[in-house]
């Protein structure tokens, strides 16, 4: 079946950088485009980034673009964000999802999406 295991989450300081992997498995990878979603505590969830199955195009949240970088290496079924320059605000549960999200009541929707790994910012 189709499984998406993140890792890499973890305690980072505000300035500081983490790298999130994702290892897809089930399904054609490099036909897919993925995406990186985000759940703050007592927030709805946020689309973060997507890039294209072939790793031309790549999309960015304004809250987070120029700081996250977003890169797959089909060869490896691996997705991974990498994230500098983080602050507190980027707190949250970050997902791995397959395809890009639709918007149900101004929130994205993913068919499938992984368990998530946590990511705190803090002193």
């Amino acid at each position: 079946q189709v499984q998406l295991v993140e890792s890499g989450g973890g305690l980072a300081q505000p300035g500081g950088s983490l790298r999130l992997s994702c290892a897809a498995s089930g399904f054609t990878f490099s036909s897919s485009a993925m995406s990186w979603a985000r759940q703050a505590p007592g927030k709805g969830l946020e689309w973060v980034s997507g890039i294209y199955r072939d790793g031309s195009d790549t999309y960015y949240a304004s809250s987070v673009k120029g700081r996250f970088t977003i890169s797959r290496d089909n060869s490896k079924n691996t997705l991974y964000l990498q994230m500098n320059s983080l602050k507190p605000e980027d707190t949250a549960r970050y997902y791995c999802a397959k395809d890009w999200p639709t918007l149900v009541s101004g929130y994205p929707q993913f068919e499938i999406r992984g368990q998530g790994t946590l990511v705190t910012v803090s002193e």
